[in-house]
C-alpha cells in the first residue's frame, strides 16, 4: 500500500449552512460540473445478507472498477465518500466535506485522499490533483456566482450545441406546443432547458420541481411538458419508486408495461405499485432533439436521497454516537441492507436509541436531546439510516397526472393491461347531471337539446380542466369526473355553478340546471372501453350524492368536508347539514349541501367567492 496523499480547501460562502449543503452535498450534479465520467453500479448480494456496490467507468483512458462505499452523513454538517478501488492506479479515495455556520454565512472545508497503488499511481496522482484544484476553484466561483444572482444554476453545465436538423425539429416543436393551447408560452423555456441543463436534471425532469423553480402554475408545466412529448420535443417514462431509497427501480414508457410488484437490490426489500405514492411519470428530452444516456455521477450523494438525515457505516459490536437534532415529525429508523425498520414519531427533545439486531431493528431508550446514539449488535457492518417519512417531495404521481384532462386527451391509450386493477388509497369524484333534461329534450326538441348537452360538456370540461381535474366519461347527460386534490375539485365545483348564468345567456334557447355530488376515498382503477375508470363504493356514493342535489346547488359527503383544502374553503361558505336514506347503503348518509345560486332552482348562479 502506497502513502495517502491528501488535499484540503477552505471556502468562504455569504449564505447559511443549509443552503451551502443543498448545493455541496448534491454530488451528483457536483461530479458532473466536476467533468468526471458517469458510471453504471451493480449490486452484489453477500452470504451475510450485506450488499457490496460495484462501480465501473473509463476514466483516464483505464477502465476502473471499484467498490463504492455508502456515504456517511449527517445532514446539513458533514458527509464522506470513499472508493475501495480493485483496479488502477489508486487504491482509494475519500472526499470529505464540513460545514460550519459563520456569522449568516458558511465556512465550508473540503478534503481530498488519496492513496497511489503503484508507480503509475504516484506519478498521475500529481497532475490528478492538479486538475481538482482547477475544476473544484471554477465550481466554487460558479456557485458564488449564483448566490450573488449572476448566475441562473448553482452548477455550469456545458452547453449541448444542436445540428441544424435538430434545431429545425426544436422550432417545429415549440410551435405546435404554442399552437395546442396547452404551451403556456413555456415551450420555448422547456427547449432552452433541453440544452443547457445538467444531464443530471435531464434524465428524469420532474414538471413540479421545474414549476417551482420557474414560479409557474404546476398546471401549465405538466400540460407543456405533455404536449412536448406529443409534439417530439420530450420523450415520457413511468416508473415505481423504492419507498426507502426512493430511487427509480423499474422503468417502462407505458402504463401497461408497468409490473405489479417490484425489487430494489439497494434496499433488499419487495414492494408492490402504489398509483398514489410511488408510481411517477417523469419526462426527459426526446433522442432525436438530445441523446442523454443513462447513468450514474453518484448513487449515493446526501441529495439524491434528500429525506435521509442520517446515514452511518457502523461497525459489528460498534456503539456511536452523533449529533443530531431533527424537528419534530414522523421518522423512520433502518438500515440500507433492509434488515428491518422502526417507525417512531418524534416530538421534540431527545431521541430513542437506534439498536440493530441480527434480523431486526429495535428502539431502545432515549438518551440526551440533540444525540443520537447507535448499537450495531449485528455480526456485520451496517449502515444505519434515519429518514423522515413523508413521500417524495416532486414526484407527479400516477393518481395525480391520470386525473388530468389533458393527459386523458393526449395519451388515451396509455392505459392498464387488460384484467389489471390498480387500488388508488385516494381520489376526488365529481358526478353532474342536468336538471329535467327530459322535459328539455320535449320543449325544444331532440336536435336543439343534443347541441345545448353537448356545449354544457365543453363548459364543464373547461372549468374541470382548469382546476386540475379530468372528465372521466359521460353517462346520458351526466358526467363523472376525478381530481387528485379534493379541495381542486370544490374549486371546480363551485367555478361551475357560479359560471352557469352566463352560460346560460350565451345559449340562444333556455339555459340549463346543473346538479353536482362530490365525494372522495379510495377507488379501484381498471381499463374500460379503452380508457381509465374508476369503480368501487366511493364512486358509487359520489353518483348517489350527485342524486341529492336539487340543481344549482352542491352536495358534498363529510369525509370530503373533512379534507383540510376542502375545510378551509367550507368555512367561508356555510354549507347546510343534511341526511338522507340513499340507496344502496344501509344507514341515513349524511351530508352537507352549498346553496351556491341566489335561486338553486334557477340553474343562474350568484358570485361568491370561494
Amino acid at each position: 500500500m502506497g502513502k495517502t496523499t491528501e488535499k484540503s480547501w477552505t471556502w468562504h460562502f455569504p449564505a447559511p449552512p443549509e443552503a451551502i449543503w443543498r448545493v455541496l452535498a448534491d454530488t451528483a450534479r457536483f461530479n458532473e460540473a466536476a467533468g468526471f465520467p458517469k458510471h453504471e453500479i451493480t449490486e452484489q448480494k453477500n452470504a451475510d445478507g450485506s450488499i457490496t456496490y460495484v462501480g465501473r467507468a473509463k476514466f483516464g483512458g483505464f477502465d476502473i472498477s471499484w467498490h463504492d462505499i455508502p456515504v456517511d452523513w449527517i445532514d446539513g454538517e458533514r458527509f464522506t465518500h470513499c472508493r475501495n478501488f480493485l483496479n488502477g492506479p489508486f487504491v482509494r479515495l475519500c472526499a470529505t466535506l464540513s460545514l460550519e455556520a459563520e456569522g449568516e454565512g458558511t465556512k465550508a472545508d473540503y478534503l481530498l485522499e488519496v492513496e497511489a497503488r503503484n508507480i503509475l499511481g504516484r506519478f498521475v496522482l500529481p497532475r490528478f490533483m492538479r486538475g481538482a484544484e482547477s475544476r473544484y476553484a471554477q465550481i466554487v466561483q460558479n456557485l458564488r456566482d449564483y448566490l450573488a444572482g449572476e448566475k441562473p444554476a448553482p452548477y455550469a453545465a456545458a452547453e449541448f450545441k444542436r445540428s441544424e436538423t435538430a434545431a429545425a425539429r426544436v422550432e417545429a416543436a415549440i410551435n405546435r406546443v404554442e399552437k395546442s393551447g396547452g404551451g403556456h408560452g413555456l415551450a420555448t423555456r422547456i427547449a432552452d432547458y433541453v440544452r443547457r441543463a445538467q444531464e443530471v436534471d435531464l434524465m428524469h425532469m420532474r414538471p413540479l420541481e421545474l414549476a417551482r423553480e420557474w414560479e409557474v402554475r404546476e398546471l401549465h408545466m405538466v400540460e407543456a411538458c405533455l404536449e412536448s412529448v406529443k409534439a417530439g420535443l420530450l420523450g415520457m417514462g413511468w416508473q415505481i419508486l423504492c419507498p426507502r431509497c426512493r430511487g427509480a427501480k423499474v422503468t417502462a414508457i407505458s402504463l401497461d408495461e408497468l409490473p405489479t410488484e417490484a425489487h430494489c437490490k439497494s434496499c433488499n426489500v419487495d414492494y408492490e405499485r402504489d398509483f398514489a405514492s410511488n408510481v411517477e411519470l417523469t419526462f426527459h428530452p426526446a433522442a432525436a432533439i438530445r441523446e442523454v444516456d443513462h447513468g450514474e455521477f453518484c448513487l449515493f450523494g446526501p441529495m439524491s436521497t434528500p429525506h435521509v438525515k442520517l446515514q452511518q457505516n457502523i461497525e459489528p459490536g460498534q456503539e456511536r454516537s452523533f449529533a443530531l437534532d431533527l424537528p419534530k415529525g414522523g421518522y423512520r429508523f433502518r438500515t440500507l441492507n433492509g434488515v428491518g425498520e422502526a417507525d417512531f414519531e418524534h416530538k421534540g427533545g431527545a431521541l430513542p436509541q437506534l439498536i440493530i439486531a441480527e434480523d431486526t431493528i429495535e428502539t431502545g431508550p432515549t438518551g440526551k436531546p440533540g444525540e443520537l446514539l447507535v448499537t450495531n449488535r449485528s455480526r456485520r457492518t451496517e449502515v444505519a439510516v434515519v429518514e423522515e417519512r413523508s413521500w417524495v417531495r416532486g414526484a407527479l404521481t400516477a393518481s395525480r397526472v391520470t386525473a388530468m384532462q389533458r393527459f386523458r386527451d393526449l395519451f388515451s391509450a396509455d392505459v392498464l393491461r387488460p384484467g389489471d386493477e390498480v387500488a388508488i388509497e385516494r381520489i376526488a369524484l365529481m358526478f353532474t347531471d342536468l336538471q329535467g333534461s327530459t322535459a328539455l329534450y320535449g320543449r325544444i326538441g331532440d336536435a336543439a337539446a343534443y347541441h345545448l348537452v353537448r356545449e354544457h360538456f365543453a363548459f364543464l370540461a373547461g372549468k374541470i380542466r382548469e382546476h386540475q381535474g379530468a372528465i372521466v366519461k359521460t353517462i346520458g347527460d351526466a358526467v363523472m369526473a376525478a381530481f387528485a386534490d379534493p379541495g381542486d375539485a370544490l374549486r371546480a365545483a363551485l367555478d361551475v355553478q357560479q359560471a352557469v348564468a352566463g352560460f346560460n345567456a350565451s345559449q340562444d334557447k333556455e339555459g340549463i340546471i346543473i346538479k353536482l355530488g362530490l365525494h372522495e376515498g379510495p377507488v379501484i382503477a381498471v381499463t374500460l372501453n379503452d380508457r381509465l375508470d374508476y369503480f368501487g363504493t366511493t364512486v358509487n356514493m359520489a353518483a348517489r350524492l350527485e342524486g341529492q342535489s336539487g340543481g344549482g346547488d352542491i352536495v358534498l359527503s363529510e369525509s370530503f368536508a373533512q379534507d383540510p383544502g376542502v375545510a378551509k374553503q367550507l368555512k367561508r361558505l356555510k354549507p347546510s347539514r343534511e341526511k338522507a336514506s340513499i340507496k344502496g347503503f344501509e344507514k341515513p348518509v349524511p351530508f352537507l349541501r352549498l346553496h351556491v345560486a341566489g335561486n338553486s332552482k334557477s340553474g343562474r348562479a350568484g358570485k361568491i367567492k370561494s
